[in-house]
């Protein structure tokens, strides 16, 4: 501060021809002390005030720098902002002193704990530290830090305490060993220390008495200068320490200035306040003499005031790392600037009532306060200086590391910065100048529970932090592919999530497929009837002059070739993936199709029995019923009853093409719904009374006296076709998805099979391989012996 002084009075761009003065005052620790002192000072009261006969009308004081402690500094301000007097304090960090409201002049050069909380949030989240513990001393320094630090980490979801203790006042010993066991215990590696290192001596020698190592210690400003701790018997201990510093400086000139100092002769009233003549007894081991009236003869060599001060090795000298002396110097130019601003006001043109400017003569302390909120310089190092609508300082940090050396020295080196900025805190670390008290030389792990992969998610523990909780696997149909999710979502309709639970994957298909076994098996099935039906069809036309072919009605055998031929291709409309057209399709070509069929057979069977009751006396009459126009005529109105019913289903609920996800959760199941289950019930019902038709008028002509009496077959085709059909609609029923299909298709299959074997197998044998047979003789019945 003296220096500061010094150099603001021989600069003579600023406060020209002003001179300024101070009183330095030591509050030995103790805030009785330093409430007193505040008092002394706003009142004017102080007896050590020698004014000149110039400095008449001012006020003694216009300014305060200290107190370097929060909790002293609360009192102090309390007091000071009654008086409008401003205070800058370069020490005190305690958010409560923001609160304009409680503290109207106070300002500060350091930055808030607010901000250093925040600067060791950062400095978790960049190692992932998510589980620490809290240690704080018992004033307004540690207990606003806590509350501070509780909040704005639960905020910023940058981890979870393991425990907050309380630094106890003095020396507890009990206290203290509880402390130490409760840190022993935790799975928390990083402890964060928000104390004065009077506060923490007694800790750190507890944990080196229990032996506690492997954790990670990280302080508050507290720590940045605490030669109490850097020892070489705590250092095993707290080596690679991580502290928020506060911004270090350089003071160009200081050292010369220290270098100049010389010890007052002339101490007489002033010897106990003259710290610079203690100074020197101390550090020559002399003393000035005459001692002072009861002061305690030390016995030495007398000081001289001409020792060299260059040959003494001291703290005192080493400007390296100046870090709140560098606020002071803060201090003292921003009240100077302030000051030298005020007396730059132009009359007219000032900022109070009327717009007057305040005079050194005539000037109040709030008149300073409002130009030092104003204030705006940049220092020798090219630091900012201002201060917010609160007072406080632009916040920047270093970042100090306590390096152990082999040996057994102790360096503390910068390893980076955490500043403010428009986007928030910035954190900037050299991580390779780091140094971990580890055997892995690697920064510690720390959290209550390992991060949860993806295909997981957290489940929050009983009881416990937020931090601590369980990873559970998402259930199927569900995905998380963040490490740590909440949360598991769901997949869209059309995925399903991957065996590892971490994407979605599209969901299987499932129909009667081209590809598959049974698709194949079924297709080749179909071709394979189509093509016996071919041939069928071209020995017939190739022995169309036979009396077998003609015996049997060749005009309905053919139509019926041809309607087995569409039976057995209609099957083919069942495979590959379901489409509109298909679906629509499929039904109505196979319920025509097998109408065809079953009203061809049912005219074959009524034209034998016309037959044979033509046969029998005045019987002729009932053949010009069955005519061929007539058997024509019947197959078409038959067939065309079914061509309705299909055209009535289609318009009013057609079949149409679903995804069904209810048989698998993880597959599509393609499918034609019938739309109407009356539609096709219907389409059924009446294929099953033609068939049931046929097989009644076949079975009562089963007995005719012909050689070769096709209503045999018929009777036979018809009850293979019927069981066929009975065994389908269960199973049917039954059958989920493609299996439906393949019941439908194999249920068509076998009984266009059984129809078209038991039809004309015979004949084809007969007219192959028993061509002596194939006369009309034969057919009738004469010229063959009974057996």
């Amino acid at each position: 501060m003296a220096f500061a002084i010094d150099e603001i009075n021989r600069n003579s761009n600023l406060l020209p021809n002003v001179t300024l003065g101070y009183s330095l005052y030591d509050n030995c620790a103790t805030l009785g002390i330093s409430f007193r002192a505040s008092l002394s000072l706003a009142s004017g009261q102080e007896e050590q005030f020698l004014l000149d006969e110039t400095c008449v009308g001012a006020p003694p004081v216009l300014g305060i720098v200290g107190d370097s402690y929060s909790t002293f500094t609360i009192a102090m301000s309390s007091v000071i902002g009654l008086y409008k007097l401003p205070i800058v304090s370069y020490f005190a960090t305690c958010p409560c002193l923001s609160d304009r409201q409680r503290f109207p002049s106070f300002f500060r050069t350091i930055p808030s704990d607010t901000f250093q909380v925040r600067a060791m949030i950062q400095i978790l989240k960049h190692f992932g530290w998510t589980w620490a513990g809290l240690l704080v001393s018992d004033d307004e320094y540690g207990l606003h830090a806590a509350r501070t630090f509780q909040s704005d980490l639960a905020q910023s979801g940058g981890g979870c305490l393991a425990y907050t203790k309380i630094l106890p006042w003095g020396n507890d010993p009990a206290e203290l060993k509880r402390i130490v066991e409760v840190m022993k215990k935790s799975t928390a590696r990083v402890v964060i220390v928000f104390s004065h290192e009077s506060y923490s001596i007694g800790l750190v020698e507890e944990v080196a008495r229990q032996n506690v190592t492997g954790l990670q210690w990280m302080a508050s400003e507290a720590w940045t200068s605490a030669s109490l701790l850097q020892t070489p018997r705590l250092m095993p201990y707290l080596g690679g320490t991580l502290v928020i510093a506060i911004r270090r400086g350089e003071i160009p000139g200081l050292r010369d200035f220290f270098l100049r100092i010389r010890p007052d002769l002339h101490y007489n009233n002033s010897y106990r306040n003259n710290i610079v003549n203690q100074f020197w007894e101390y550090t020559f081991q002399c003393r000035f003499a005459p001692p002072p009236a009861g002061w305690v003869e030390t016995g030495g060599a007398r000081c001289t005031g001409d020792e060299d001060i260059l040959n003494v090795e001291s703290e005192l000298f080493d400007v390296s790392e100046l870090r709140p002396e560098y606020n002071i110097y803060k201090a003292v130019y921003a009240l100077a600037y302030a000051l030298d601003d005020m007396l730059h006001c132009v009359p007219g043109r000032g900022p109070f009532s009327g717009n007057s400017c305040a005079t050194l003569q005539n000037m109040e302390p709030w008149q300073l306060v409002h130009y030092l909120q104003n204030v705006n310089f940049t220092t020798p190092f090219g630091d900012e200086v201002s201060f917010d609508e609160n007072g406080d300082a632009l916040p920047i940090y270093d970042v100090m590391n306590w390096l152990w050396l082999p040996d057994g020295r102790t360096k503390i080196q910068n390893v980076g910065e955490v500043k403010e900025s428009a986007e928030g805190e910035e954190l900037t670390l050299d991580e390779e100048k780091i140094f971990w008290n580890f055997e892995s030389k690697q920064p510690p792990r720390s959290v209550c529970s390992e991060s949860c992969p993806p295909g997981t998610r957290m489940a929050r523990k009983k009881g416990t932090p937020e931090c601590c909780f369980d990873c559970i696997p998402c259930s199927e149909g569900k995905i998380s592919n963040k490490t740590d999710s909440m949360e598991c979502t769901s997949c869209p309709e059309d995925f399903w999530s991957s065996p590892q639970r971490d994407h979605c994957v599209p969901k299987k298909t499932e129909f009667l497929s081209y590809h598959e076994p049974l698709g194949i098996c079924l297709t080749t099935a179909s071709l394979l009837g189509t093509f016996v039906c071919v041939i069928v069809l071209g020995i017939f036309t190739f022995h169309r002059s036979t009396p077998m072919v003609r015996a049997n009605n060749s005009e309905l055998s053919f139509l019926l070739l041809a309607s087995l031929k569409l039976c057995f291709l209609c099957t083919l409309l069942f495979i590959g993936r379901p489409r509109l057209w298909t679906c629509q399709l499929r039904h109505a070509a196979f319920g025509i199709s097998f109408v065809l069929c079953v009203s061809c057979i049912l005219v074959k069977t009524m034209v034998v029995l016309a037959v044979f009751k033509a046969s029998k006396p005045g019987g002729g009459t009932s053949l010009k019923w069955f005519g061929a126009v007539q058997q024509r005529g019947t197959v078409l109105v038959l067939t065309s009853i079914q061509a309705a019913i299909c055209t009535a289903w289609l318009v009013s609920a057609s079949p149409a093409p679903h995804k069904n996800t209810q048989y698998h959760n993880d597959k599509i199941v393609y499918e034609c719904v019938v739309g109407s289950t009356v539609g096709f019930a219907v389409l059924l019902g009446y294929i099953g009374l033609l068939a049931i038709l046929s097989f009644l008028l076949a079975f009562l002509a089963r007995n005719l006296p012909d050689n070769f009496n096709e209503a045999k077959f018929i009777t036979f085709s018809m009850l293979i076709f019927c069981a066929v059909w009975v065994a389908f609609v269960p199973a049917y029923v039954n059958s989920p998805g493609k299996y439906a299909d393949a019941v439908e298709v194999f249920a068509i299959l076998a009984s266009s099979f059984g129809l078209l074997v038991a039809l004309f197998g015979p004949k084809c044998f007969i007219i192959l391989l028993r061509p002596e047979r194939n006369t009309k003789k034969a057919i009738m019945g004469r010229g063959t012996t009974r057996s």
